[in-house]
């Protein structure tokens, strides 16, 4: 095996740490998967609505995958031209900046235990402040207020330095570093504490406008500048830094890309140009479409977030829906008995010729876009003695084009850019009922690429890119490959009818959780 990378054995990987796991992938220059490797991490739920992971099970799991994934590849760590970086958004770590052991486990995306704090923002007339710096709607999603708590409330974890003091009191000291999973992975690979522009636009600390940690946000949630990571380009000119040749590695790697998972998604799909969206299926669904340099103010519960930016080029933004749970409510489907594994759900649909009337609204951690609705909760409506299993996982399905649909429709309303073809990639993209109820319910052609690891791939070409491994955009778009094509088959006024039902729907879940 060839540990120097030359023109022909050189390749860029990507380490794609999720919600659920952390996956590495390599790829070569036609953008092919010639290795990939993957580990689950363990959920934490230390109380109803609060969810937690691991940094150092993550850490140690992106280890193991990225020397699994080099062994099935038969390629050497020094063949790797570079290693680009995407993650979980949202999800808030601290860690000691002498020691770089966390001094907490990570608050992820999808915890709620700030709700409260959110709801105080909007009674205090800052919502709207605060969404037009930040393009985000105040949740308790978004990374501010997950800090703020660990800052005043976290117990911490004890470490070995003799002086373990309150953690806002380090914090303010500049003994602590805050990242998202971007940061903090690329701090244990090179000792740097940066972010990229899409991630620090997912904090609510961060001014998209301005492209800057805003100091009056800052002040509101009481977070130290001394903590914050420095903010460069998702391609930059020159790499984030580089792996420690006396690592586990065993050679100094550039890490030189990194992009949110979403932003990645839309990368590696190609979505370079004005008007192009695509959406992924995850945990949670994340439609987003380019808007170019231009950010677009949404009138209609969308969120405006920081496409990517290449080195020495202008910010490219986008529009983005961000849907709480598609592939959580399928694991939903498997976890109550109505399904034995995910993948049953196309069979059992197709079971059915219809959802017999009920509708599904997977609202389990409340409603994202486009009616941020945090005390929304799952609801089944229109069963009847007739009713079975078939009908509920279809109507499942259903409910993930619906909330599609919902997205793009403001989209519309905001940008005045149509989607006349929506890419999709993810892990539910496999399933060719939903891909074809999704074109329908739509209107729209839906794409699914050969590789549907866009997210990972996306990453990969932000790295590859920084370091020369590929020239500029047209070697990308000239390695994206369709694998199948859907287009609309129902009756555009039956799948009008159906989501006003959906609509319905929608309403009844609302406004659920309250305290009793």
């Amino acid at each position: 095996m060839n540990d120097t990378p030359g023109a022909d054995d050189a390749y860029v990987g990507a380490i794609d740490q999720g919600t659920t796991g952390t996956r590495f992938m390599v790829f070569d220059r036609a953008g092919t998967v010639v290795g990939s490797a993957y580990e689950t991490h363990e959920q934490f739920y230390p109380e109803p609505g609060w969810v937690e992971h691991d940094p150092m099970e993550i850490w140690e799991n992106t280890k193991q995958v990225v020397g699994d994934a080099l062994d099935a590849a038969d390629v050497g760590a020094g063949q790797l031209a570079a290693v680009g970086v995407t993650n979980q958004r949202e999800t808030t770590l601290l860690w000691d900046e002498e020691t770089g052991e966390p001094v907490h486990d990570a608050i992820v995306w999808q915890d709620r235990r700030t709700t409260d704090r959110v709801e105080q923002l909007a009674e205090q007339g800052r919502a709207e402040e605060i969404r037009t710096k930040t393009g985000l709607q105040p949740d308790a999603y978004f990374s501010a207020t997950k800090v703020e708590w660990l800052l005043d409330e976290a117990d911490p974890i004890e470490v070995e330095r003799a002086r373990v003091a309150d953690l806002r009191e380090r914090a303010e000291a500049g003994e602590l570093a805050f990242g998202t999973v971007d940061s903090w992975l690329i701090y244990r690979l090179t000792g740097e504490h940066v972010t990229d522009v899409t991630n620090a636009s997912r904090t609510m600390l961060f001014d998209v406008h301005e492209m800057a940690w805003d100091d009056e946000l800052l002040a509101e949630f009481r977070v130290p500048r001394a903590i914050l990571p420095e903010v460069r380009p998702s391609s930059p000119a020159e790499p984030y830094g580089y792996t420690d040749p006396e690592g586990f590695l065993d050679a100094a790697v550039p890490v030189a890309g990194a992009l949110g998972d979403q932003q990645a998604a839309l990368f590696g799909q190609t979505c370079f140009d004005e008007g192009d969206a695509k959406n992924t299926y995850g945990t949670g669904s994340f439609v987003l479409q380019n808007t170019g340099t231009t950010a677009v103010e949404s009138d209609n519960g969308l969120l405006t977030t920081v496409a990517f930016q290449r080195a020495d080029e202008p910010v490219r933004y986008a529009l983005e829906g961000s849907i709480f749970a598609t592939g959580a409510a399928i694991e939903w489907l498997a976890d109550v008995g109505f399904v034995d594994e995910p993948a049953d759900t196309e069979r059992l649909a197709r079971r059915a010729d219809s959802t017999d009337g009920v509708y599904v609204v997977p609202a389990f951690t409340g409603l994202g876009a486009p009616h941020w609705d945090q005390r929304a909760r799952g609801t089944i409506v229109g069963m009847t003695r007739g009713t079975r299993r078939e009908h509920v996982v279809r109507a499942t399905l259903e409910a993930i084009a619906y909330q599609t649909r919902d997205v793009l429709e403001a989209m519309a309303a905001d940008a005045g850019l149509d989607v006349g073809t929506l890419k999709v990639d993810g892990g539910a993209v496999k399933n060719n009922f939903l891909c074809q109820l999704q074109a329908d319910v739509v209107d729209a052609d839906v794409v699914r690429p050969v590789v549907d690891e866009t997210t990972a791939l996306g990453a990969a070409y932000a790295a590859g890119l920084s370091v020369g491994y590929w020239e500029d955009l047209d070697d990308l778009r000239s390695n994206w490959r369709v694998d199948r094509e859907f287009a609309p088959q129902m009756d555009p006024a039956e799948a009008d009818r159906k989501y006003e039902r959906w609509s319905e729907a929608v309403e009844r879940s609302r406004d659920w959780a309250r305290e009793e």
